[in-house]
């Protein structure tokens, strides 16, 4: 991402607008803010979920390689549980079902913050201009 600063004869223009910030527009701005916090949240769980998928996806074909009557240690909270293959490679993809469903689930809430945060920039730069940088 690229910050831009204002050049000195922007900074001109907007001081001389002397645009006033109702309480409206303040609460515009202080939403946006917690929007964009949320965002950097999602974004983080969202990557945190994809590199979990990756990891099973992974072990099960690390697994495929095993001896089907080989026991294999599945980890059950905090301790391992000794478990045939097969029933660990049904364990492993239903793991990755789930996690396949919480990354739709947090792909869509982002969504719906990143469009309600194009609203505010609309709305925002609209009224502010040049004279507000809501750039994330």
């Amino acid at each position: 991402m690229q910050r831009r600063m204002l050049t000195k004869e922007e900074e001109a223009s907007a001081a001389s607008e002397d645009m006033e910030v109702r309480r409206e527009d303040q609460e515009k701005i202080n939403r946006f803010s917690s929007l964009h916090q949320k965002e950097i949240a999602l974004e983080e769980e969202l990557r945190a979920k994809i590199k979990e998928k990756e990891d099973l996806e992974e072990i099960s074909t690390e697994l495929e390689l095993v001896d089907e009557e080989e026991r294999v240690p599945y980890k059950v909270g905090d301790c391992f549980v000794s478990l045939p293959q097969p029933q660990v490679l049904e364990l492993l993809e239903s793991s990755t079902e789930t996690i396949d469903g919480d990354v739709e689930k947090l792909q869509s809430k982002l969504e719906v913050v990143q469009e309600e945060m194009g609203e505010l920039k609309k709305a925002l730069y609209g009224r502010f201009g040049r004279s507000i940088n809501l750039e994330t």
